[in-house]
């Protein structure tokens, strides 16, 4: 038996389904994906797309971490964990987002959309997570595995290069390689603004000496920033230039 699509229901979406390249079976699982909590408040009986972001979220990790696993058989655990955390983490959902052109269909309430919720990295991240978790519900985990193959193509493909550990891993080894001891971080500011993409400032330290000051939105983006900062007066210091 044929599912009905709901074509005449969800026809703005037959775009967005060009875009991921999965056609649904029932488009109300991608209309559900793309709802937002805050209209869905607004739209009493509508559910928001929470429960498929858990779900998304999900599959993505088993997902990815199979993948990964078949096409780097080279890799050790530490290499595979570090691709992993960079495929899966909010910055590579929001982005994705962005390349598959999700904000135009998001469904938001009034006050989010006059905030600009459609370019907020937690929102895409949340709803492209919500999109896999319709995808994995309407098509199981073998439709869920081409779209992400498809999507992650340039990473899972056979010699992609390892991904690095990140700045503050890397500041770390860094320092207690050339001067035996760990950095740390120190919160120098938080302007207690939600959204503020530099709310919080962060100084790494070695020793007495601040060797790095940065900020982001959240106070681990703070620390990152501060520990990129840190590599590279060491680098200066130490003359390596790589």
């Amino acid at each position: 038996m044929t599912v009905d699509r709901a074509d005449n229901v969800y026809p703005d979406l037959g775009r967005f389904e060009a875009q991921l390249g999965y056609s649904f079976r029932d488009r109300s699982h991608l209309a559900n994906a793309v709802c937002h909590a805050s209209s869905a408040n607004e739209n009493p009986g509508v559910e928001s797309n929470e429960r498929l972001e858990f779900l998304g979220d999900a599959v993505m990790a088993l997902v990815v971490g199979h993948l990964l696993y078949e096409a780097h058989s080279d890799w050790e655990e530490g290499d595979l964990s570090r691709a992993l955390q960079r495929l899966v983490d909010r910055p590579a959902f929001a982005a994705l987002a962005r390349r598959l052109e999700l904000a135009p269909h998001l469904r938001l309430g009034r006050t989010e959309q006059q905030s600009g919720g459609a370019s907020k990295d937690s929102i895409l991240s949340n709803a492209m997570e919500a999109v896999v978790g319709a995808i994995y519900l309407d098509g199981g985990l073998k439709s869920a595995r081409s779209f992400v193959k498809r999507v992650y193509a340039d990473a899972l493909r056979e010699g992609a290069p390892r991904v690095e550990g990140d700045s503050k891993t890397r500041f770390q080894e860094a320092v207690m390689a050339s001067r035996g001891e760990f950095p740390r971080y120190e919160l120098e500011r938080d302007s207690g603004v939600d959204g503020d993409e530099t709310r919080f400032t962060s100084l790494a330290r070695v020793g007495d000496e601040v060797w790095g000051k940065g900020s982001g939105r959240t106070k681990q983006a703070a620390e990152f920033s501060a520990a990129v900062e840190g590599l590279k007066q060491l680098r200066a210091e130490t003359g390596d230039h790589g």
